[in-house]
């Protein structure tokens, strides 16, 4: 797929945007960048489904919740059966955790990291993408998906041992959740033409995120987050700052596009051919096949 290297769109004032009585679904809304992206979406008026483990703003107007643990890919089969892909104008994706020192494996026998930070996002798309958006009255823009990840970085992936199986190592086990979301923007760009799919990178923010690496609530892992929470955007005010870029018209025919935490638009990564594409979407599906999970259409 070839795009432009830049994708010129204006950014209007956040209360100028058509935001209001938009019916979006945040997978990972309940903390880090999906839970600020949560809040502000709703407190521009968007009606705003969250789905994660732990929710923390019960009361807050135009939020609802569905509870799961993402980590499993029964559980992610789930919540594609309960989101109202029908009506809804959105979907962001923002799970995401990082690898852990030693291999961790879920109850369904998928690397930890995979699981809750690409191979989920894959099943729910799959099941969902076919109908997303069909039953929108009066929509001006095709249903948009964006996925929340480090696109443009240069990893292509290991389809090969996907699983981490044969040999494992933290950074490398990460960089196949990096490459797998932004593989996950160019497949389904082509794949479901009656809507749009992006990728976000949001650079270095501070979040919980690395918790699974550093260890939670430990000395290293708070000099760490400290260190970066100097330095970097909160992910209040990256939610604030990428908003306009959700919305903007702009993106109707730029499918597959891919910015960075400014906004701005990125090269997709080298390496990322069709052939290595397929590859790499038949071995995603087939390890969360693996779990015993009905396979959605294509």
């Amino acid at each position: 797929m070839k795009l432009d290297k830049r994708v010129e769109w204006h950014r209007p004032d956040a209360f100028a945007l058509d935001i209001k009585d938009k019916q979006i679904a945040v997978v990972g809304g309940t903390g880090g960048i999906g839970r600020a992206e949560s809040r502000h979406l709703a407190s521009l008026g968007a009606n705003v489904i969250v789905v994660g483990q732990t929710f923390r703003d019960a009361g807050t107007p135009r939020i609802k919740f569905i509870q799961a643990d993402l980590g499993l890919m029964r559980e992610a089969q789930r919540v594609a059966e309960e989101l109202p892909a029908e009506t809804l104008d959105m979907v962001i994706f923002t799970t995401g955790i990082f690898a852990a020192p030693q291999r961790q494996e879920t109850a369904e026998g998928i690397e930890r990291d995979l699981a809750v930070s690409y191979l989920n996002r894959l099943v729910i798309l799959r099941a969902i993408a076919p109908r997303l958006g069909t039953q929108r009255p009066n929509a001006r823009m095709k249903p948009r998906v964006f996925l929340v990840g480090y696109p443009g970085s240069g990893q292509i992936g290991t389809p090969d041992d996907l699983n981490a199986e044969r040999s494992y190592k933290a950074m490398p086990a990460h960089m196949n959740t990096v490459a797998g979301n932004e593989m996950l923007v160019l497949d389904a760009a082509k794949r479901y033409p009656h809507a749009t799919f992006f990728g976000l990178n949001p650079g270095l923010i501070k979040t919980n995120i690395r918790d699974n690496f550093f260890g939670k609530d430990t000395l290293k892992s708070r000099v760490m987050e400290t260190l970066i929470g100097w330095f970097t955007p909160t992910a209040d005010t990256y939610a604030e700052r990428i908003t306009p870029l959700l919305f903007a018209r702009e993106l109707e025919r730029n499918s597959g596009a891919m910015f960075n935490n400014k906004g701005q638009a990125i090269l997709p990564s080298n390496g990322l051919t069709e052939q290595h594409i397929r590859k790499f979407m038949a071995a995603s599906e087939s390890l969360a096949a693996r779990t015993g999970i009905q396979r959605a259409a294509p």
